[in-house]
């Protein structure tokens, strides 16, 4: 019988407990630019700067190290032969005590099948598999205590966007799922081609932190109230505003280990010196080569497990 993980994930900032790392082990040839997912990969394809494996390796290490220090169980998934496996948070999500099977681009369903040994640890009536129309991420979706924060696209022209990855029939399902929890949409702008005008997932402009704090790119949302709901929620005070080159770098895209500690992109002064100045511990890392696929630090993590 296999130990039946007691999945609970309440909140961004929770105390880590269990995590499941993606890999960059075997992630194949750099792809053409007709298999590039969003505008940031196709950029590097084109000017030939897509990173190298055993960058990407080496990055995802230090990553490693930074839960080893902090006693945190780490998963990875089995390694697939030629198969990007990085962005972990692409593939499943949990909320609470369930664990959600993303509905992902089709041909990212192998990734999920890499982690089914991890799944199989879940007990059954735990793991959700959403209907057919329901498109999701978990880039897009954040538990956030009484919340949960959903990023979406909603206009008639979802379909033409590859980088439009959560449906308005997600934001449904999800209020289905958590009757008792408020579930709060945000139009994500998308973008094709211009890298500095996609948000691709909600965590690529907006993260909430520990101590009451949050970032925000403001142009990542289509609708400037619901940024302005956000910029109320938290409080202007407490609000770290990136600019659109920041976005584009990623700097949304940290990851809370626990309310106190952040890991960061080493090459983030501005954020990283605002958080430190706020009182966090931040843990400085090398992600940068990784941060050229247009996802980074949060994208790379599967919380299963964080502290009551």
């Amino acid at each position: 019988m296999s130990t039946i993980l007691r999945l609970n994930v309440k909140d961004e900032i929770g105390t880590l407990k269990t995590v499941v790392l993606g890999t960059a082990e075997s992630c194949g040839p750099v792809p053409t630019p007709e298999e590039a997912y969003d505008p940031k990969s196709m950029e590097h394809i084109l000017a030939g700067t897509y990173p190298k494996e055993v960058d990407m390796k080496e990055e995802m290490d230090a990553f490693a190290k930074v839960f080893e220090k902090y006693g945190v169980k780490v998963f990875r998934p089995k390694v697939l032969s030629n198969v990007n496996q990085i962005f972990s948070r692409d593939i499943a999500f949990v909320i609470e005590d369930k664990l959600f099977h993303a509905n992902i681009l089709p041909d990212r369903e192998k990734e999920f099948q890499a982690i089914k040994y991890i799944v199989d640890q879940v007990s059954a009536e735990k793991v959700v598999y959403p209907p057919e129309e329901v498109h999701i991420e978990g880039g897009d979706v954040m538990p956030w205590n009484d919340y949960i924060f959903v990023g979406t696209y909603t206009g008639e022209d979802y379909p033409d966007y590859i980088t439009a990855r959560t449906n308005e029939a997600a934001v449904a399902f999800l209020r289905e799922q958590f009757p008792d929890k408020m579930v709060k949409a945000f139009e994500l702008r998308k973008s094709n081609t211009d890298a500095k005008a996609n948000a691709l997932h909600l965590d690529c402009c907006f993260q909430p932190l520990g101590k009451g704090k949050a970032i925000l790119h403001k142009n990542g949302f289509l609708v400037e109230e619901q940024y302005q709901w956000l910029v109320n929620y938290f409080g202007p005070e407490n609000v770290f505003e990136i600019s659109a080159d920041e976005m584009y770098q990623m700097f949304s895209n940290v990851f809370s280990i626990s309310p106190e500690v952040v890991v960061s992109e080493q090459s983030f002064t501005r954020l990283n010196n605002w958080l430190r100045n706020q009182g966090f511990t931040v843990e400085e890392i090398p992600y940068a080569e990784i941060a050229k696929q247009e996802g980074l630090l949060r994208c790379s993590t599967l919380p299963l497990i964080r502290a009551v």
